[in-house]
Parts: C-alpha cells; structure tokens; sequence
C-alpha cells in the first residue's frame, strides 16, 4: 500500500523542474522497492530499496539519499491517509450445505470481534465442482447470506454489507468438475476499516 503512496509521490513531484522518487515504509515497517527505468530505452537506471529515502531522476544514474521530512511536511498527512488494509477472514462449509464446519467457529468468533459498525464488509461465498453449476451458483449466495445473518445476530448492523455468489467460479484449489474439496467450499469476509 505505501508503495503505492510512493508512486502518488512521485508523481505528484512529476510535474516540478528536478524529478524526484520517494520510497516509504510499508504499514509494517518495512518497504518495497522502486525501479528507475530511462523513459527512451528502458533500461534500468538504477533501484530506490531503502525506506525514507528519495533520489532525484534525471542524470542518467539513480543516487538515494535519506528523506528530509522537514522540507516536504506533506508527505505526513498523504500517509495519514492512507486506509488500513483489509482484513480477510475464511470460513469452511459441510459440502453441500450452509452449515459451517467446526473448525471454523473460532474463525467466526474472531470475525465477530474484529467487525465494528462502521466497518465496510464484503462477504462472498464458493463452491467446490460438485453438482450443477446453477445450484452452486444458488448455494454461494446461500452460503454468504448465512454468515451475513450469523454475523448480524451478533447485533451489528449490516445494511450496507454487500453479499455475492461466485458459485465454482473462483476455486481455490483447481479441481475438475465433480470434485468434493472442501478448500473450495468457503466464504470469503473482506472487512476494510
């Protein structure tokens, strides 16, 4: 995500007489890594790898050197703004069925303490290749409105929710048709803060 932040950056400085690319830190301290290209050949200029650090682009080589926060106090608030990473939560089904499997209760429990009201929520359920496409196309949908009312039972209020159904569309682990696997049979709970 901060590399992304990286790129607004440098693209924010695009436009300014010396060019310039600022690489961040990562959410969890680390950091990614920029590539300099030369926009004529395509060759590789050089690497901006250390987090806090800026190098300015023009000269043929790519030379970092440590980010003066105090000269571009705006990078704070740009980072300030950047959303929390969604957090993802799998739950497993019986095949064939709405009813979650045991093992993914304590996975249940935990999503019911990590959602807050106003959290943005995507539940989308799946199915293994077991039986006809259009009812597992049904029992997606089934699958993602039960954890939905499960979750709702919990008092939060889940008008805004969105709730899909990719039936056998999106397995996890490729099967052939006809094939019981229960990695397939899951709902997906993205939850963005």
């Amino acid at each position: 995500m901060r590399a992304v932040v990286a790129a607004a950056a440098a693209a924010l400085v695009a436009g300014c007489a010396s060019q310039s690319v600022t690489l961040l830190n990562n959410e969890g301290g680390g950091q990614g890594a920029v590539a300099v290209l030369d926009p004529e050949t395509g060759r590789e200029l050089g690497q901006v790898t250390t987090a806090d650090t800026e190098a300015s682009l023009g000269r043929g080589s790519v030379e970092a050197k440590a980010l003066r926060k105090d000269r571009k106090p705006w990078f704070g608030d740009l980072v300030a703004r950047v959303p929390y990473a969604p957090e993802t939560y799998v739950l497993y089904f019986y095949e064939g069925t709405t009813d979650i499997t045991a093992e993914s209760e304590s996975v249940l429990a935990a999503l019911r303490e990590a959602l807050k009201p106003d959290s943005e929520v995507q539940i989308t359920g799946h199915t293994d290749t077991v039986g006809d496409a259009a009812l597992n196309d049904r029992l997606s949908v089934e699958r993602a409105q039960q954890i939905r009312t499960l979750l709702a039972a919990s008092g939060l209020p889940t008008d805004g929710w969105k709730v899909t159904g990719r039936g056998e569309r999106e397995l996890l682990v490729a099967t052939g048709d006809g094939v019981d696997e229960q990695a397939n049979r899951r709902v997906e709970v993205v939850i963005r803060y």
